[in-house]
């Protein structure tokens, strides 16, 4: 059984496509103002885009302003569209209980699409009616496209779900202020904490390019529905820049009246086609899923700043332990002198552990065994770690915790230069059983490792050294020859 997300990607890939074609029959547009004027309105549009569409999204609402009529008109467009290509239903639904299974039922039972737009403001049991089965989706709305969205999207709420603003059993305020994030920011991370079956996503309108950098920020792995591109304004370029992941996928465009009413929908909607290809294939191959390298996701610059302040990260003259001299020094065991800083550390590894499938946290000794533990804690993950040497008494046992052969581990570590003890670490979890695709950890040393390519496996980086250079230039806390020296130095490793 393949997830929604999973389909959507595979045919994305095989056709080279990420457009959506909004089915959206205006009045004004149809020839026969009618239920069935708005149905041959669609099929006609449906005929000539086949192949070039990734999906299309009829909207609801023009076709039950017709009644019962425009609801079999519904059903017959959607009857109309190929096998393959995946149908969104933008109704905008929202409601609990009974309701919402209801809701559920007549799109996916009922209707037969493959995936329905979500109001979430009811809260994340109001959702599950439409995420029980893993092969149908929901794009969750986060950041409308409309000029309106700022009046409740846009307003400033604490970034932990529970944020506690004093300590009652210690009897004093917490020394750190919540962190203040806007509310569609604070959708992108509950959705990325959601997303357990891999069919959710999120709506967040290409008219809104910031929008859309800070919501790929805080859900990395999602795909989102970015309407806006066309009639209401927003730049494809920018746009695609914004909120594509670094592999070039991870974003539908949808667009409705640019193509219904052009001279030539199939030219249009071909070369819409082509220019999202030609852009999503130059930022993949440039390596730019979006952000600029130097921007830290929200929260990460007090992060970075208790770092140094911690002394986790130093400059000077070091000698390192292959007897190299080196500019800086990064000595992540500090991070235990404060477990407020410790628990901010394990946060920051949530949204790259949410998009990842796997059954148990593996923490590497010494020091990344303090980071696994407080993620363990915070994500409810359960924890292993191989040992650096084995007992020769008691159970003997190469990785403690409790694990079975088949289970998948992501390892943990506090950072990453060569990635030899990755690769040691992984032997001893793969000669146990265990599967292991994916290493996290909270800074890569260069940016430059690919382990993909030269190990096989994933590499997810909190911050990488050259990002925390670039933002401790621009915050004035290091000397600039500091900094420099340690830039010339990572570019000679």
């Amino acid at each position: 059984m393949r997830s929604f997300f999973q389909r959507l990607e595979t045919r994305a890939q095989e056709i080279r496509s990420l457009l959506c074609i909004g089915l959206d029959p205006h009045p004004a547009d149809l020839p026969t103002p009618s239920a069935a004027g708005a149905r041959d309105f669609c099929l006609r549009l449906i005929e000539t885009t086949h192949d070039l569409a990734l999906a299309y999204k009829p909207n609801a609402a023009f076709f039950e302003a017709w009644g019962p009529e425009g609801w079999a008109s519904l059903e017959s467009v959607v009857q109309a569209i190929p096998a393959g290509t995946l149908i969104l239903l933008d109704a905008k639904r929202g409601d609990i209980s009974s309701t919402a299974q209801a809701y559920a039922r007549s799109a996916f039972e009922t209707l037969g699409v493959d995936a329905i737009t979500i109001n979430p403001y009811l809260g994340q049991d109001s959702i599950q009616p439409f995420i029980a089965d893993p092969q149908k989706g929901i794009f969750l709305l986060c950041k409308t496209s409309n000029s309106g969205a700022a009046d409740l999207q846009d307003l400033l709420v604490s970034r932990e779900p529970a944020a506690r603003l004093g300590d009652a059993d210690a009897g004093h305020q917490l020394a750190d202020p919540p962190v203040l994030v806007p509310l569609y920011e604070y959708v992108a991370r509950l959705a990325a904490s959601w997303n357990q079956q891999d069919n959710i996503g999120l709506v967040v309108g290409a008219t809104h390019p910031e929008a859309l950098r800070r919501a790929r920020l805080a859900a990395p792995d999602l795909w989102f529905l970015a309407p806006g591109v066309g009639a209401q304004g927003g730049d494809l370029e920018d746009a695609l820049r914004a909120g594509l992941r670094a592999d070039g996928l991870g974003m539908l465009v949808p667009v409705s009246r640019s193509i219904a009413r052009a001279a030539d929908p199939r030219a249009e909607a071909m070369a819409l086609r082509q220019k999202i290809e030609s852009r999503r294939s130059g930022i993949a191959l440039a390596g730019q899923p979006g952000p600029p390298a130097a921007d830290l996701f929200p929260g990460g610059e007090q992060l970075a700043g208790a770092l140094l302040r911690l002394d986790c990260v130093q400059f000077g003259e070091f000698t390192l332990k292959s007897g190299r001299q080196s500019p800086i020094y990064i000595d992540l065991r500090r991070l235990v002198a404060e477990p407020r800083i410790l628990a901010q550390v394990a946060e920051a590894f949530l949204p790259l552990l949410r998009g990842l499938r796997f059954d148990l946290l593996a923490g590497l000794p010494y020091a990344a065994l303090p980071i696994a533990t407080a993620i363990s804690l915070r994500g409810g993950w359960p924890l292993i770690y191989p040992r650096k040497e084995v007992k020769d008494y008691g159970t003997r046992a190469p990785i403690e915790g409790v694990y079975a052969a088949g289970q998948r581990a992501v390892v943990i570590d506090d950072l990453i230069t060569t990635g030899g003890s990755k690769l040691e670490a992984i032997e001893k979890l793969q000669a146990a059983g265990l599967e292991v695709s994916d290493v996290v950890v909270l800074i890569d040393h260069t940016g430059a490792i690919d382990f993909s390519t030269e190990y096989g496996y994933r590499l997810h980086a909190v911050f990488t050294l050259p990002q925390l250079l670039d933002h401790w230039e621009r915050g004035g806390g290091v000397p600039r020859a500091r900094l420099d020296a340690a830039r010339r130095y990572l570019a000679a490793a």
